[in-house]
C-alpha cells in the first residue's frame, strides 16, 4: 500500500497514513532501554476494508538492524 497506493486485499484506494509517534499512545519499537531509542512505525490503513500495513522509514533501518540482528 505504501508504494502502490492500492490495498492488496480489496483493491481500494481510500488509504490513510498514520504517523508513528514517540509517546504513550504511539506505535514505536524500542531499540534500547530509553524512549530516546524509539523508532516510529508508520501505519497505512485501507478505509474501505480495514486492512493495515506497518512500515519503518528507511532512515531507521540501520538502527533496527543493529538492535535486533
Amino acid at each position: 500500500m505504501k508504494n502502490t497506493h492500492i490495498c492488496p486485499k480489496c483493491g481500494g484506494s481510500d488509504l490513510v497514513r498514520i504517523e508513528g509517534k514517540v509517546n504513550q499512545y504511539g506505535n514505536v519499537v524500542l531499540t534500547g532501554v530509553t524512549v530516546f531509542s524509539a523508532v516510529p512505525v508508520q501505519r497505512y490503513v485501507c478505509c474501505s476494508c480495514g486492512f493495515s500495513e506497518e512500515w519503518f522509514d528507511e532512515e531507521h533501518l540501520d538502527q533496527l538492524r543493529s538492535a535486533f540482528q
